[in-house]
């Protein structure tokens, strides 16, 4: 869902998503894509892919769901460090995971990814 969000905000930056754990190759969840369409953005397309070395070397900015995601990208990768950021970072918030839960946690998980996303908006 951020992807998209950050995606609709700055249409001229190339914004890409990538997980570190998920169902690689799968469309977004259902959910997630019914409380995105409800906003008006079609996130049908989306393919989740697998996080990498190279997603890491030229990305300028990695914004992570979790402070234990912030961790794992920069243990794994200490290059990344510096530049990669949780999303709720000025909310000092854990965006949480809404996998395998109702519509209504998906719905409030997109609705503080939303905020988070305008939250970078003065940094982007």
């Amino acid at each position: 869902m951020a992807e998209y969000f950050l995606k609709q905000q700055y249409p001229q930056l190339n914004i890409e998503s990538a997980g570190i754990s998920g169902l690689i190759g799968h469309q977004a969840d259902e959910k997630a894509q019914l409380c995105m369409q409800r906003l008006g953005i079609d996130m049908q397309s989306h393919i989740a892919r697998k996080l990498n070395a190279e997603h890491i070397k030229k990305a300028d900015l990695i914004l992570v769901m979790s402070q234990n995601q912030q961790k794992h990208i920069e243990q794994i990768w200490p290059f990344a460090k510096g530049k990669t950021y949780r999303l709720g970072h000025w909310q000092n918030k854990n965006v949480p995971d809404p996998y395998q839960h109702d519509q209504a946690v998906f719905d409030e998980t997109c609705q503080l990814i939303q905020q988070c996303v305008a939250d970078w908006k003065p940094y982007i």
